[in-house]
């Protein structure tokens, strides 16, 4: 059976001596695997297509077993500049990562395809990267069940006073429920606002920002934090960040 579907390459490794296997995350059909094969040769029609991050229209072959085969592909956008530029590639690809580990094969989700594809060409027109991972990371953590509790108080639902976050409970902590949770971090008024916005932002309609450094370091620590707990995964391509950051390059 053929299939035609718009997908952005999330993932593409090599397999043998001139194929690759691609995961394409696509709004109709969920994510799925695809075998394409010669895609590795210079001159294959396939190569452009399934490097990382483009984002193209696809026709693939489905037999009985749950990896298609590439038959054809075409690119709408190929994101060049995202694999180019290291710290556009670094950023893409934990966005990639995020995406192809939090999410099941063939679930399909069109919005978060949408949000996928609104953050790539983000990052490529040089919008804040990371504002649009912290906004992702959100989205990932919805998905996968574990999304703060940031209106009010989790144990109480008290709104008022200074808030803490608290990691184990999954959500903010007011000044009567601190004591809940010794190992609860503070959490200033303009972070909580911020993290209330990527709450429901469309990175769609995602404009010029202006977020204090300060700020900036706040909300990823506390975003890495919260998911590290609640997700215990090892993320490559987030190591590779924070070695850049580390040593400014």
């Amino acid at each position: 059976m053929l299939e035609h579907v718009e997908g952005i390459v999330i993932r593409s490794m090599d397999y043998g001596e001139g194929h690759r296997i691609l995961s394409l995350l696509t709004g109709r059909m969920g994510k799925i695997s695809v075998m394409a094969r010669g895609a590795k040769k210079v001159k294959s029609r396939l190569a452009a297509v399934t490097q990382p991050f483009t984002y193209g229209e696809y026709v693939i072959y489905f037999g009985s077993g749950q990896m298609g085969t590439l038959n054809q592909g075409d690119s709408i956008q190929p994101h060049r500049p995202l694999r180019e530029d290291l710290h556009k590639a670094a950023y893409s690809a934990y966005l990639a990562e995020l995406v192809d580990r939090l999410t099941a094969e063939r679930e399909p989700n069109g919005s978060l395809f949408e949000q996928v594809k609104a953050a790539l060409q983000a990052i490529e027109e040089d919008k804040d990267p990371a504002i649009i991972l912290a906004v992702m990371e959100m989205k990932m953590l919805a998905l996968a069940g574990y999304l703060p509790q940031l209106d009010e108080c989790v144990s109480c639902g008290g709104e008022e006073g200074e808030m803490m976050l608290s990691m184990m409970q999954g959500g903010i902590l007011c000044p009567r429920c601190r004591a809940k949770d010794p190992s609860a971090v503070p959490l200033s008024p303009k972070a909580l606002r911020l993290l209330r916005i990527f709450q429901r932002m469309d990175l769609r309609r995602l404009g010029a920002t202006e977020v204090s450094p300060e700020t900036k370091t706040e909300i990823r620590s506390i975003m890495r934090s919260f998911m590290d707990i609640h997700m215990n995964t090892k993320w490559k391509s987030r190591d590779f960040l924070d070695q850049m950051e580390k040593y400014g390059i």
